[in-house]
């Protein structure tokens, strides 16, 4: 398990430094056809490039929330290794581990190893209250530093549905754009709640 959790952070990690050093914003390429293609973005807030707010303190609020999370997370990890839960569930949990410590490590290095330029579309951020001076004019860009950066994406399901399809017809089948560590808790998160009863039988002092 622990090694699964290792293999998940390295691949994310690679697979985002690559991409945030190869290709330019807002960059396509197809994986499969048209439909899956690798479309580099970066967002400030949480997974699936949902918005968590433009202020400094709210994205050091969601930074310090994973942080909280993981902790929490890798302590009732060890405690369940301890009482012999099944492995799967311990895979389970893993998957959520290595997803949510995958996208603190980008908050919380990408402004280090990485040059911050603020003339760069995924730097924009209204709201921010900071402004950089560009050579096509003053920007609002987002705050930088540990806990700060941007979260690198890649992932996109570039189909829609059917036009004879109502209310759906012609819409993007899953619009966001996604990275590894967005998938991993996912699928972490998913196993729990479908598979919760295999995980927690019920005993017969529970049924009295």
């Amino acid at each position: 398990m622990g090694a699964l959790v290792v293999l998940i952070l390295v691949l994310d990690q690679w697979l985002k430094i690559y991409i945030k050093s190869n290709f330019y914003y807002g960059e396509v390429r197809p994986i499969f056809g048209d439909w899956f293609v690798l479309e580099y973005v970066e967002n400030p807030g949480m997974a699936f490039g949902t918005k968590f707010g433009a202020k400094a303190w709210h994205k050091l609020a969601l930074s310090l929330f994973r942080l909280g999370a993981i902790i929490g997370i890798v302590y009732y990890l060890i405690k369940q290794i301890k009482l012999g839960a099944k492995l799967e569930f311990l895979i389970a949990l893993g998957l959520v581990l290595a997803g949510a410590f995958g996208n603190l490590i980008d908050s919380m290095m990408y402004d280090t190893i990485f040059t911050f330029n603020g003339c760069e579309q995924c730097n924009w951020l209204e709201g921010s209250g900071h402004y950089v001076d560009c050579d096509f004019g003053k920007i609002e860009t987002r705050h930088t530093g540990f806990f700060l950066a941007n979260v690198v994406d890649m992932f996109h399901f570039d189909a829609t549905w059917p036009s004879w399809l109502p209310l759906i017809g012609g819409a993007k089948v899953f619009p966001a754009i996604w990275n590894l560590a967005d998938a991993s808790i996912s699928i972490g998160i998913m196993m729990i709640l479908f598979r919760q009863r295999s995980y927690f039988p019920k005993t017969k002092k529970d049924l009295n």
